[in-house]
């Protein structure tokens, strides 16, 4: 019964983030038909900015933990509380975040790529960063719908989001319908205007939907901000955003070594994680509905139902890693063909993809593994075990291999297996002790 309700809830969770995947993917595969070198211009730029988004992501995701929490000890007060503060910590956030990178985009230059790309990519960069602030707007917002446990709503409008981004990528970096051809530039406009569409369309559900009114007619009370809660959204998000942000930092890292190889070793490292990408929405849409549930059981106090949450949500991870595993090997020669068509490319891309699909089932263990702890508001020793798996073994290794013993780009994905297992270890090893002491 409870593994059932995990499922329904995570179902629009996932397919919300899958939606932001494939725009990716489309963006990717859109660049790409311009040339190989755009494609990797792309895929440096969204390295760099994935690593402190991704830690905005974390702090957002803050908002969901408490406001199930509040949920389920049926405090609506506090609710529209956490949903005040959690919005403003949010476009604090979008403003440091885009800030720091507007400040050090500079840095492309200096990474060790290739000239042209690094020359294409700067203002590129720049306006993506401007793009972060209204994301990390929408996405505080969804955190607040998603601990309610209203998925629908933030699936339904990310899904609005794909013919736009599709329709201003095709204007614009064509220059379709007389609009200016602007190339790699057209795509970093269409994602802003897309994600400020977005935003504005999340405001407007909350503000006219009768459910939520009960949250905004107390806001002379309850919108107040208060560093006390301020403290308590950025204990819980700013060591879940390192979370993942270390794995995605480990992956962007990578994708800055495997860009010192040249161009084409970086392309196909772009196509396979994109692949990897969209299975791990899977694996995180299940993880962040399994930490919204057991938080709400942990919020009732209610620990045998939060047992029984963990244990079924980390089986479905269990099948549903393996069945992406099997997915990946069925259509790795396929998918590298809708990004570009260089054979050189195309070769690696499917053989990293290969290796992505190794680590598919220590992938999906370690995502819920860690959503369950975040749920029961234990981050900072898991985050400790995340950056040992990645930092200080699977990252060196991959080093080692890739450029000590020259595999290349192959090395590195090795060392992506080897610490992803090793993470997905030592968190379910850690869930299983704060099981058992609950």
């Amino acid at each position: 019964m409870e593994t059932q309700k995990t499922i329904k809830l995570a179902i629009p969770l996932i397919i919300g983030e899958l939606s932001q995947i494939v725009l990716h993917i489309i963006d990717m595969a859109m660049v790409g038909r311009l040339s190989y070198k755009h494609l990797a211009a792309a895929s440096l730029v969204m390295n760099v900015i994935n690593i402190p988004f991704i830690i905005g992501i974390g702090i957002a995701m803050s908002i969901a933990q408490m406001v199930s929490n509040a949920n389920g000890s049926h405090d609506g007060q506090k609710i529209a509380h956490y949903l005040f503060n959690g919005f403003m910590l949010c476009l604090i956030t979008g403003i440091l975040i885009c800030t720091g990178l507007e400040l050090g985009s500079g840095i492309l230059l200096h990474l060790g790529q290739d000239q042209e790309i690094a020359g294409m990519a700067l203002p590129f960069m720049r306006v993506m960063c401007y793009s972060t602030i209204p994301m990390l707007l929408f996405i505080g917002l969804q955190q607040f719908t998603d601990g309610l446990e209203k998925t629908r709503t933030a699936m339904l409008i990310s899904l609005m989001a794909l013919p736009l981004n599709i329709f201003f990528n095709w204007l614009l970096i064509f220059g379709s319908l007389g609009f200016p051809e602007l190339g790699l530039m057209g795509a970093a406009w269409g994602t802003f205007i897309t994600r400020i569409l977005v935003f504005i369309a999340m405001v407007a559900v909350i503000w006219i939907d009768p459910f939520y009114k009960r949250y905004l007619i107390v806001w002379k009370k309850q919108w107040r901000l208060k560093w006390d809660t301020i403290k308590e959204l950025l204990g819980l998000g700013i060591p879940a955003g390192i979370q993942i942000g270390m794995e995605s930092g480990a992956f962007a890292v990578s994708a800055i070594l495997i860009g010192t190889m040249g161009p084409m070793q970086l392309a196909a490292h772009q196509i396979a994680l994109s692949c990897v990408s969209f299975t791990f929405i899977f694996f995180l849409g299940l993880g962040e509905a399994a930490s919204i549930r057991i938080s709400n059981a942990y919020g009732g106090l209610n620990w045998k139902k939060g047992k029984s949450i963990a244990k079924g949500a980390l089986l479905v991870g269990l099948i549903l890693g393996a069945v992406c595993a099997v997915a990946l090997l069925g259509i790795r020669q396929f998918i590298p063909v809708l990004f570009t068509e260089n054979a050189a490319v195309l070769s690696l891309a499917g053989v990293l993809v290969l290796y992505a699909a190794v680590f598919q089932i220590p992938d999906a263990m370690q995502t819920i593994a860690a959503g369950l702890l975040r749920g029961i508001k234990d981050v900072n020793i898991p985050t400790g075990l995340i950056a040992i798996a990645y930092w200080v073994i699977g990252l060196p290794v991959g080093y080692f291999l890739g450029f000590q013993l020259e595999m290349g780009p192959t090395g590195i994905w090795v060392g992506f297996v080897i610490g992803l297992s090793i993470s997905s270890i030592l968190l379910v090893l850690r869930l299983k002790k704060k099981l058992v002491k609950g």
